[in-house]
C-alpha cells in the first residue's frame, strides 16, 4: 500500500506527474492496472484546483518580492503552451490540448496544459475532459514504455 501512496504523490509532483509515477510503479514490479489508475488519479486531482485558482494565484504574486519569480516563470510556461495550442486553430484547441497533454514530452503535462488552458479561457468542462483524455494517453505511452525498457533490463538479468 506505501509503494502506491508513492505513486499518487509521485503524479501529483509538477513536470513529474505520472510520467515518472509509472515507471516507478513498473521498476518496483508493482500490479500495472492498480498503479496505472492510482497514477491517473493522482495526476487529476490537482487538475481543478490548477484551472481554478493557478491562474489567479500567478498573476497575484508575479509582481511579489520573494515569489515573483517562480509566479513569473509559471505565467510564462503556461503563455508558451497556450500559444503552441492556439497555433492549431479555435476548432483544434481541444485536441491540441489532448495532445499536448497526452504525448509525454519534458513541460508538457496536465499542469502545464490545464495552466495554459486556464490562460486561455478555454472553459472548465472542455479543459479537463481534454485533460484528462490526454492523462490516459500519457499514462498508456508511458507504461507501454516503461514496460519495454524493464522488459529488457530483465533479459539480461
Amino acid at each position: 500500500m506505501k509503494k502506491y501512496l508513492i505513486v499518487f504523490l509521485i503524479s501529483m509532483v509538477p513536470l513529474i506527474e505520472l510520467r515518472g509515477a509509472i515507471p516507478y510503479a513498473v521498476g518496483f514490479g508493482l500490479p500495472t492496472v492498480p498503479s496505472y489508475i492510482v497514477a491517473i488519479i493522482g495526476n487529476m486531482v490537482p487538475v481543478p484546483f490548477i484551472y481554478l485558482f493557478a491562474r489567479k494565484f500567478l498573476e497575484w504574486g508575479k509582481d511579489k518580492r520573494y515569489i515573483g519569480g517562480f509566479c513569473s516563470w509559471c505565467l510564462e510556461k503556461g503563455h508558451k503552451g497556450g500559444q503552441k495550442l492556439m497555433s492549431r486553430g479555435a476548432g483544434g484547441l481541444f485536441i491540441g490540448l489532448l495532445l499536448f497533454v497526452g504525448i509525454p514530452l519534458p513541460g508538457t503535462g496536465a499542469w502545464t496544459g490545464t495552466l495554459a488552458a486556464s490562460i486561455l479561457d478555454m472553459g472548465f468542462k472542455r479543459s479537463m475532459l481534454a485533460v484528462m483524455l490526454g492523462v490516459l494517453l500519457a499514462g498508456v505511452i508511458m507504461l507501454a514504455a516503461s514496460l519495454g525498457v524493464f522488459g529488457a533490463i530483465n533479459l539480461f538479468n
